[in-house]
C-alpha cells in the first residue's frame, strides 16, 4: 500500500491495492535487464572479448525486442496477469543462462531470452493501467510505477553491484534470480486473471497502428536510442579514464538512480498537468546540455558525471511521458499500441548497442556525448508533428 496511499478515491480499488506490488515486480524485472550495460567493462573480462564484440551482443539481443507488437496482440487476447507471469518467469531463465555462460555467445542468449521475455510483462503492466485508469489520470500511475525503471538502477542494480564487487557478475545475477522467482508467485496470488473491461468508454477500432500514430512510435525510437547511447558507454568511460570498478561503478548507479527516480516521481506529478507531449518535449530538451557536457567536459569527472545525471533526468522524463501516449494509440488495444512503442524503443537500443560501442571506441565518451543530443531532438521534432497533426 506505499504507493497506493498516494492516490485518492478517484482511482479504482484495484489499482490503490496493487500498485506498490506491481511496481516492485518491475523494479526486480529491470534490475535484471540494466545490470549489464553499466558492468559491460567487467563482463567482458571474463570472454576476453572487445567492448564492441559485446557490444554486438547486446545488438542481437535488443533485436528480439521487435517481436513486442506480435507480444502486444498476444498481451490483448489474455489476461494481464497471463502475460505479467511470462515476462517474470522468462526473465528469471535469461538470468539463469547469462550467469551460467561459459562464453560470450553463451551470455548474448541469455540476454537475449531476458530481453525479449521481459516485453511481456512491461506491455502486461501498460494494458493493465490502461483497463484500469481512465487517460487523463494515466500520466499519474505510470509514473509511478516507473520509478521501478530507476529504482531497478538505485536499489536493484546497486545490490546486485555490490555483490559483484564482493563476488562476482554471475553471483550478482544469481541474486537476481531468486527475488524474481519470489515476486512472480506474489503476482499470481494477488492479480486477477481476467482482463476488465475499458473504463473510458473508447470504441473498438481495427487493432493497428495508423496515421500520426506512427509518429509516436518514431518518437520512442529516438529517445530510447539516445538513452541507450548512454547506457553501453559510460560504465566504460568511469573504467577506462578514471579506473572505476565494480565497487565505485555501483556508486554511480545509485546516484544515477536517486536522479531518474526524481524524474519519475516529478512526471507523475506533472505530466497529466502540463500536456504529455509537451512533457516529452521538455524532457529530450534537457538531453541536450547533458550530452554536450559529457561531450565537452568529460577530462573533468565532476562535469562528466553532473553532464549525466542531466542526461539521465531528461530521457527519464520523456519516457514516462509518452507511455500513457503509447496505450491510448490503438483504442480498446492497449497492448498492441504499447508493443509498437516498446518494439521501436528495442530497435533504437539494438542500434545504438552496435553503433554508440563502436563510436565509444573511435572517440571516447565525447562522440556519444554529441550523438545522444542529435537523437533527442530528432524524438522531439517527432512528438511535435504528433501533436500537431492531432490538433
Amino acid at each position: 500500500m506505499v504507493l497506493g496511499r498516494r492516490l485518492d478515491d478517484s482511482f479504482v480499488a484495484e489499482v490503490r491495492r496493487n500498485i506498490t506490488v506491481i511496481t516492485l515486480a518491475r523494479l526486480i524485472a529491470n534490475a535484471c535487464y540494466r545490470f549489464a550495460p553499466p558492468f559491460l567493462a567487467i563482463i567482458v573480462r571474463d570472454f576476453d572479448v572487445s567492448l564492441s564484440e559485446a557490444g554486438f551482443a547486446l545488438f542481437v539481443s535488443e533485436l528480439t525486442g521487435l517481436a513486442s507488437p506480435l507480444i502486444g496482440k498476444f498481451t490483448d487476447r489474455v489476461s494481464h496477469r497471463t502475460s505479467m507471469i511470462v515476462g517474470l518467469v522468462g526473465t528469471a531463465i535469461g538470468c539463469a543462462i547469462a550467469a551460467t555462460s561459459p562464453s560470450l555467445f553463451a551470455f548474448a542468449l541469455g540476454i537475449t531470452v531476458l530481453v525479449s521475455t521481459k516485453q511481456s510483462f512491461d506491455i502486461g503492466l501498460g494494458a493493465w493501467i490502461a483497463d484500469h485508469v481512465p487517460y487523463h489520470q494515466r500520466g499519474r500511475i505510470v509514473g509511478l510505477t516507473e520509478t521501478s525503471w530507476a529504482l531497478g538502477l538505485l536499489v536493484g542494480v546497486s545490490v546486485m553491484g555490490i555483490v559483484t564487487a564482493l563476488t562476482s557478475w554471475r553471483v550478482g545475477y544469481a541474486v537476481a534470480i531468486g527475488t524474481t522467482i519470489v515476486i512472480t508467485s506474489v503476482i499470481w496470488r494477488r492479480i486477477s486473471p481476467e482482463p476488465p473491461s475499458r473504463n473510458d468508454g473508447a470504441t473498438t477500432i481495427a487493432g493497428r497502428i495508423t496515421g500520426r500514430a506512427w509518429l509516436a512510435v518514431l518518437t520512442m525510437f529516438f529517445i530510447m536510442s539516445s538513452a541507450q547511447n548512454l547506457f553501453v558507454t559510460f560504465g566504460s568511460w568511469l573504467a577506462d579514464d578514471y579506473d572505476f570498478g565494480a565497487a565505485q561503478l555501483t556508486i554511480v548507479g545509485f546516484s544515477l538512480g536517486a536522479v531518474e527516480l526524481f524524474s519519475s516521481l516529478f512526471s507523475a506529478n506533472r505530466t497529466d498537468r502540463w500536456g504529455k507531449e509537451r512533457s516529452i518535449i521538455l524532457g529530450t530538451a534537457l538531453i541536450v546540455p547533458g550530452g554536450l557536457m559529457l561531450a565537452l567536459g568529460s577530462d573533468s569527472l565532476a562535469i562528466g558525471l553532473v553532464g549525466l545525471g542531466v542526461y539521465l533526468l531528461g530521457f527519464e522524463f520523456a519516457v514516462v511521458s509518452l507511455l500513457p501516449i503509447a496505450s491510448e494509440l490503438v483504442p480498446d488495444n492497449p497492448g498492441t499500441g504499447l508493443g509498437w512503442v516498446l518494439g521501436a524503443g528495442a530497435m533504437g537500443r539494438a542500434v545504438m548497442s552496435l553503433v554508440s560501442t563502436r563510436a565509444y571506441e573511435i572517440g571516447g565518451i565525447a562522440l556519444p556525448g554529441i550523438l545522444g543530443p542529435t537523437l533527442a531532438m530528432c524524438g522531439a521534432a517527432s512528438i511535435y508533428m504528433y501533436k500537431r497533426l492531432g490538433a
